[in-house]
Parts: C-alpha cells; sequence; structure tokens
C-alpha cells in the first residue's frame, strides 16, 4: 500500500491538533488549577519553570505544525466531498486564530513579562500585583486556546468522515 503526500499530511495535521488539544486540555484541567493553589512566590515561580521548559523543539513542532499543516490540508482536499473540505478548512482557520494567534499576540507576552522578572527580588506586594496581571488574563486566553483546538481536532475528525 502506497501511502501518499496527502494522507500524511492529514494524518499529521489530526495526530498535532489532537496532541495540542490534549496538552490544552490537561494544562486547563490539571496543571493551572494545581499552581492555582500555591502562594504568590510559589505559583509564579511554578510558570517560569513551565514556560521555560515546553520551549523545545518537540513542543514547538507539535503546538505550530497545524498552523501549516491544517491550510496544506485543506487545499490538497479542496475537490473532497464540500463537508470535508469546509470542515478541514474551518480547522486550519480556528488553529490559526485560536491557537497561532492567542499565543503568540496574548500568552506569549505575559510569558515574557513573567520570564523576565527576578521574583526573589520583588516584595509580597510586587508579587502578588504580578501574579494578579499575569494569571487571570494567561487563563482566559488559554481557555479560548482550549477551545480553539479542541473544536479543530473534532472538525478534522468530521472532515474524514466525509472523505472517499
Amino acid at each position: 500500500m502506497e501511502i501518499n503526500f496527502k494522507i500524511i499530511v492529514l494524518m499529521l495535521g489530526i495526530l498535532f491538533t489532537g496532541l495540542t488539544a490534549g496538552l490544552c486540555f490537561t494544562w486547563s484541567n490539571a496543571i493551572t488549577p494545581g499552581v492555582g493553589r500555591l502562594d504568590d512566590l510559589g505559583f509564579l515561580q511554578s510558570f517560569q519553570a513551565m514556560n521555560r521548559s515546553i520551549i523545545n523543539r518537540s513542543f514547538l513542532i507539535v503546538f505550530f505544525g497545524p498552523v501549516v499543516l491544517l491550510f496544506i490540508n485543506a487545499f490538497l482536499y479542496r475537490n473532497a466531498h464540500p463537508t470535508t473540505f469546509w470542515s478541514f478548512m474551518l480547522a486550519a482557520i480556528l488553529f490559526l486564530f485560536g491557537i497561532g494567534l492567542i499565543t503568540v499576540f496574548k500568552n506569549v507576552p505575559l510569558n515574557e513579562i513573567l520570564d523576565k522578572t527576578i521574583l526573589e527580588n520583588l516584595s509580597a506586594l510586587e508579587l502578588k500585583e504580578l501574579r494578579t496581571k499575569f494569571e487571570q488574563p494567561w487563563n482566559r486566553w488559554h481557555i479560548r486556546r482550549t477551545i480553539s483546538s479542541f473544536t479543530s481536532f473534532a472538525l478534522l475528525l468530521i472532515g474524514l468522515i466525509y472523505l472517499k
């Protein structure tokens, strides 16, 4: 059986989108609630450590790969069943805006503010202010990423159902 380019792009797009949805879901349901229970210094140190460790080749490929793969996928299946094409196209658009752009323009700037701060030099009041400035906005934008990644993944599965 010959595996062609279209199938590879489709499978990688679905796999990476599913992995991203799982990561976002886990982060929203276990990680942020867990570290949210820590005191201000512990919370901010935890987020600093996680943000620094997550930036690696595997994460970047899986997390941002669908931004490109899903558009290529929609193009490759442009002549497929209309439900397949539009499911794939909507998945691509939603992933671009709901993961790619939100991450780059909302979550990353918050991460950078936190990363540049030497937490041990801050007073208790400054730690509280930084946490207030960081936590609620970061979580709010992350929930949007979670919903977007899950919906993109579901749209890809819907597109598969109609694929001939």
